[in-house]
């Protein structure tokens, strides 16, 4: 690492973000936790800790998607993509990226309509396919998710490091502790509330850093200003592959291949059971608006920060504001995303590395929530349920869980610092993983089908540099070949087996099959007249696959529709003309351009931040009111408190009035 100017006086900031503002958020949501069980009668039962009885409304789906896809990758590697290749870059990277969230709110709508009552994905696999193909996706969920992890912890640990100087085995530990706090205080519920926060902060931060760079800043200050300085860059070290070496062009051959490549990788999440966790957490009435709305929102944060911060990068790099100036950025900073810390210390100095620290342990702290319940969700349901205890109650299921979400932050932990001391980047994996993954995404392809992606890779690299190594694996063309053979095969092979081997197959085996937790808790009012009969209460109640039919059929079809419109305007209607152009940017094109980022970021900021706030305002005066009012209140509306499997006891009896447990009374 070459020297630099930026002062090593911040291993105190960095120590006090992770262990400070981690242990606000651990605080914050244990209360907050707290606070929902004591006034809102939200008991963390199994299901509640897992699903949150499937009540999740669009506003904190679509925070929650933007949050846990927004990882340390998400911010520093599209922001070295705008840095080597100037708009093309943050472009594709935001784009590419996107199209599997707006295309998996089709498969988040089915996935709440035929298995109302899953806890996980895999439950549906084993159902429909078996042990042997539930045990190999179990397997690639199981192993994404610990990759995807240790990912997070070795990039924000390998920032911290280099921007603050603290050290980063001790990082790789102290990430996760204030996440496994609240999130065995709260379960999923938790994180999506601190999933809301943690991507308001970045929001925040991502207007604040566009306003300086092209409004306030003393180096740059206005677009056409920035325009002038990625001029002058492009005439100092022109972009290869770049149309006239130009930063200020769409016609970037890099580009393009970054965006195929993360077309291909990003469908690894095919086996993420995060993306399908949040799924399951949500309204079945909102599900596909959330994942739609959040995949819109998600864009905007690699396509405006690395808009920012990454043509920053390329822009002041020759000025004497840059910190390694008069030096440019060497293949080890390049590669270690230290072009996002270095272009804000440029802007803001050492407030601009604060920032840049907030935005990277929200990011690494909100995503591995996400991951840390998913992984969980899978050990408790997957193995130890499917496997080694079938008949586990709900609460062994909710305490065999507990022991999951500590044991498998210290193993990511662990696999982080030894990671950290063999200088290996889990980068070469985040990109190179749809390779293996993608075959998979139709469950039922053979493993022969699955080595074609790998099959390509290593011929392409080979024919390209005679020599296989993670270096020459890692370039962007084999890659492209690797991802797009792997992505392809299923999109011939899968409607062949299908004709070939058609089954009539039973949809009702999933709502048969998967059950909820008997030691869901059931709120039913003492004086309510349908109390008399049971059956009512948990037709009403209890089962979500009685949800109306049509409303399911419509959001499906209006998913469908939209993410095949949004998908194909994305990455062929707004870029294709402009690569086939070759046009470069005029100043007042670019001015233009920089308009848009600010529309787009306004947009989604103001829908990510204010939608939650208004579709749980009425909760949040009841939560008040409850806190904050007279004991009376409290004492006006009596309820009792049921398990699940009581209440079914209850519904097998026609001739018995049910009784009502006053010790189980709920005040």
């Amino acid at each position: 690492m070459s020297d630099t100017n930026i002062p090593a006086s911040l291993e105190g900031v960095g120590y006090g973000i992770v262990i400070g503002v981690g242990a606000i958020f651990a605080i914050g949501m244990s209360l907050t936790s707290w606070l929902l069980s004591r006034y809102m009668n939200e008991v963390q039962d199994s299901e509640m800790f897992m699903t949150a009885k499937h009540s999740v409304k669009s506003g904190l789906t679509a925070s929650a998607v933007v949050s846990s896809w927004t990882i340390a990758t998400t911010l520093l590697t599209s922001t070295t993509y705008g840095y080597q290749y100037g708009v093309a870059g943050p472009f594709w990277y935001a784009a590419a990226a996107c199209v599997q969230i707006l295309l998996f709110s089709v498969a988040a709508v089915e996935l709440k309509r035929k298995a109302p009552n899953a806890q996980t994905f895999l439950q549906v696999v084993k159902l429909r396919y078996g042990t042997s193909v539930h045990l190999l996706y179990t397997a690639y969920s199981g192993v994404y998710q610990i990759i995807n992890t240790v990912n997070l912890l070795v990039g924000g640990s390998a920032v911290f490091s280099s921007m603050s100087g603290v050290n980063r085995d001790a990082i790789c530990y102290l990430f996760p502790v204030g996440v496994i706090i609240y999130t065995l205080m709260g379960g999923i519920k938790a994180t999506f509330i601190t999933d809301w926060v943690h991507t308001v902060m970045i929001y925040v931060i991502m207007l604040i850093s566009l306003f300086v760079f092209y409004t306030t800043s003393s180096v740059a200050g206005s677009p056409s200003r920035v325009w002038e300085l990625l001029k002058e860059a492009s005439s100092l070290h022109p972009v290869d592959g770049n149309a006239d070496g130009q930063y200020l062009t769409m016609r970037s051959q890099e580009g393009g291949y970054v965006g195929l490549v993360f077309i291909g990788a990003g469908f690894a999440a095919c086996v993420d059971s995060q993306l399908f966790q949040k799924a399951i957490a949500s309204d079945p009435r909102t599900t596909s608006v959330g994942y739609i709305i959040g995949g819109l929102s998600w864009f905007t944060i690699p396509f405006v920060l690395a808009s920012t911060y990454g043509l920053a990068a390329a822009a002041l790099e020759h000025l004497p504001s840059w910190p390694t100036y008069p030096n440019r950025m060497n293949d080890y900073e390049i590669s270690s995303g230290l072009a996002m810390p270095y272009a804000a210390y440029a802007l803001m100095g050492d407030g601009g590395v604060v920032a840049v620290l907030l935005m990277i342990f929200m990011a690494v702290t909100s995503a591995m929530s996400s991951e840390t319940v998913a992984t969980t969700a899978l050990v408790t349901y997957n193995i130890y349920q499917a496997y080694i205890k079938p008949n586990a109650s709900g609460r062994s299921l909710l305490y065999f869980s507990h022991f999951v979400t500590v044991g498998f932050a210290i193993f990511c932990s662990s696999i982080a610092v030894a990671f950290n001391h063999g200088g290996f980047s889990v980068g070469f994996l985040i990109t190179a993983i749809g390779i293996f993954v993608d075959a998979a995404i139709p469950f039922s392809l053979p493993s022969w089908a699955r080595l074609r992606g790998v099959l390509a890779w290593f011929l392409t690299t080979h024919s390209l540099y005679d020599v296989i190594s993670v270096a020459t694996l890692s370039e962007n063309l084999p890659l492209v070949a690797g991802n797009i053979v792997a992505l392809g095969s299923p999109l011939v092979l899968t409607p062949l087996l299908t004709f070939l081997r058609p089954e009539d197959f039973d949809w009702q085996i999933f709502k048969d099959g998967i059950k909820r937790g008997d030691d869901e808790q059931i709120q039913v009012p003492v004086d309510d007249e349908s109390n008399k009969d049971p059956t009512r209460r948990t037709a009403r109640e209890m089962h979500e696959e009685q949800e109306d039919e049509a409303t399911l059929i419509s959001a499906r079809n209006r998913s469908i529709y939209l993410s095949i419109f949004l998908t194909l305007s994305l990455v062929i209607l707004w870029p294709i003309p402009m690569y086939g152009t070759s046009y470069i940017f005029s100043s007042g094109f670019f001015t233009g351009w920089v308009a848009f980022l600010f529309i787009w970021a306004f947009l989604a900021a103001g829908i990510i931040v204010l939608l939650p706030i208004w579709e749980g305002k009425m909760q949040v005066y009841v939560l008040l009111k409850k806190v904050f009012g007279s004991p009376e209140e409290l004492d006006s509306e009596p309820v009792t408190t049921l398990t699940l499997g009581e209440l079914e006891d209850m519904t097998t009896s026609t001739t018995e009035k049910p009784p009502v447990d006053s010790a189980k009374a709920v005040v």
